[in-house]
């Protein structure tokens, strides 16, 4: 039997980057999912980009994998934000000093990353095309065999499986969900003028149309899109040619990137809110999309995992320096208490946006161009808007300080 600190179920980005910020500790991991890097690597895998934000940001070049994104994402500069195309809008854009909110990449760079990283680790098992066909999770520890027949074990499990985790259900942890009916069209094309490393988000009565700066590649301005429709329009979005998709965005648009080309291959996903009622059990611990699920209005969603990961990584490291048992109640108790409520407020926050600003008619939109000029007219209220998109509020691990623990 071979033995670990963790399990852990889930080789993503979430559970990649788990898996390396405790290896950065001398904690070892056994990696288990089911997926095959040949299809999960691909290009045609998965075209969405990623806002790293400036505090995730650290964790990542504390734990190396900084370095190897070095010069391959785009510095999200400036975010603005506006109720359509009305006057209005709100602009954030940080002093110089205080760097970029965030980094754009895209999701394909980010997983082949974090993936050759996590095999060359010495002290990451990554185990992939495997699955568990038993667990057992009791107060002796975890115990697993996979179907390639080895027999694993450790302290404590850890589930990166994503929205459908097929562990929470087993571990009877329930969860708050809703469906909201739209679909997220997601794509990238370029333009005629330079983006100049903002990102635009414009909201319509059927979502958010969120403009997100790629780099710059053989001198092309480029962009990645992700606009939301209603479900039942998502269909036809898809059907359209690459001309009329690109007229219909410029339109969304206003115009003002110029015209746009080259539209990369379209893809779609449906839009819910889920929330785990708990992130612990029996020697059991849930990250990421497995604990939480939020709309994409603010680009948190991924953050939110890497917070999961900055501060699991700060309780196991403390409990075993302290000698303690890396399934003990009380770490995982001090770890549900830390994220709890940070992932509800978010989670919520994002949901109540999202409903406030699909509000149709005109007197719901002078409201939130009202708000808008607000909170643009408050620079203590605009200040702690920026420290939400960086990811800098609240109790923060040391590892989102850039700092190993």
């Amino acid at each position: 039997m071979d033995h670990a600190d963790v399990i852990i179920l889930g080789g993503g980005l979430v559970g990649c980057t788990l898996s390396l910020s405790l290896a950065s500790h001398g904690i070892t991991s056994i990696v288990v999912d089911p997926a095959d890097p040949a299809v999960t690597l691909a290009a045609s895998f998965d075209g969405r980009a990623s806002a790293i934000a400036s505090a995730s940001h650290r964790m990542l070049d504390a734990i190396g994998v900084g370095a190897r994104l070095a010069g391959k994402g785009c510095p999200i500069e400036s975010i603005r934000v506006s109720d359509g195309l009305a006057p209005g809008a709100l602009d954030f854009a940080p002093d110089e000093s205080d760097g970029a909110l965030g980094t754009m990449y895209e999701n394909r760079l980010l997983r082949t990353t974090l993936h050759q990283a996590a095999t060359t680790a010495n002290t990451v098992d990554l185990r992939m095309q495997t699955r568990a066909t038993s667990v057992t999770r009791d107060a002796t520890g975890v115990r697993m065999t996979l179907d390639s027949g080895a027999a694993i074990a450790a302290p404590l499990m850890i589930a990166a499986e994503g929205r459908n985790s097929p562990t929470r259900t087993a571990a009877g942890i329930t969860i708050a969900q809703w469906q909201y009916h739209h679909n997220a069209i997601i794509t990238a094309f370029d333009h005629a003028r330079a983006h100049e490393n903002c990102a635009f988000e414009i909201f319509y009565p059927a979502g958010p149309f969120a403009i997100l700066p790629l780099p710059i590649v053989d001198g092309r301005n480029r962009s990645a899109l992700v606009w939301t429709v209603s479900e039942r329009d998502a269909p036809g979005m898809l059907k359209l040619s690459d001309r009329g998709f690109l007229a219909e965005a410029e339109r969304q648009m206003g115009g003002f990137l110029g015209t746009l080309s080259n539209l990369a291959p379209r893809s779609t996903y449906p839009l819910g809110f889920h929330h785990a009622a708990r992130i612990t059990a029996e020697r059991l611990a849930l990250v990421g999309d497995a604990a939480h699920g939020i709309h994409p209005i603010a680009g948190q969603g991924l953050n939110l995992g890497f917070r999961d990961v900055a501060t699991l990584t700060e309780v196991l490291v403390d409990g075993k320096r302290l000698g303690l048992d890396l399934g003990d109640p009380q770490l995982l108790a001090r770890y549900e208490r830390w994220r709890g409520l940070d992932t509800l407020m978010v989670a919520m926050a994002t949901d109540t946006l999202n409903r406030l600003f699909g509000v149709p008619g005109k007197t719901a939109s002078a409201v939130r161009r009202f708000g808008l000029s607000a909170v643009q007219a408050i620079p203590p209220l605009k200040a702690r808007f920026m420290a939400e998109a960086r990811g800098e509020s609240g109790d923060l691990p040391r590892l989102l300080q850039g700092e190993l623990v």
